[in-house]
């Protein structure tokens, strides 16, 4: 039996990967709030890790595959030590508002 095969075109993978992070800079340069702020950037880093694993897919290399790991326990940290930061701002300003960081700097 003849089974047909049917791929998505790399071309769809650039273009969702774009759109994501577009989503993520427009979220980061418009919002206040700092967890939506940290979870753009993560959109951001999961946008680029959906294009490396769908050209290392494309171009049969595995190296795309071992960037993508990377980034994720790059991206693991930055969420740890983000929160860590954002648990002590909280303690000190009673918000997650970013405007109120100015008031840090005494």
């Amino acid at each position: 039996m003849l089974e047909i095969v049917r791929t998505v075109p790399i071309d769809y993978y650039v273009y969702l990967s774009t759109i994501l992070f577009v989503i993520g800079v427009f979220g980061v340069l418009t919002r206040r709030n700092a967890i939506v702020v940290l979870m753009c950037v993560e959109l951001m880093l999961n946008a680029v890790n959906l294009l490396f694993a769908a050209f290392s897919t494309y171009l049969s290399d595995a190296q795309g595959q071992i960037m993508v790991f990377f980034i994720m326990v790059v991206a693991a940290a930055e969420a740890a030590v983000g929160l860590g930061i954002l648990v002590s701002i909280y303690r000190n300003t009673k918000s997650t508002d970013i405007s109120f960081l100015d008031n840090l700097r005494n």
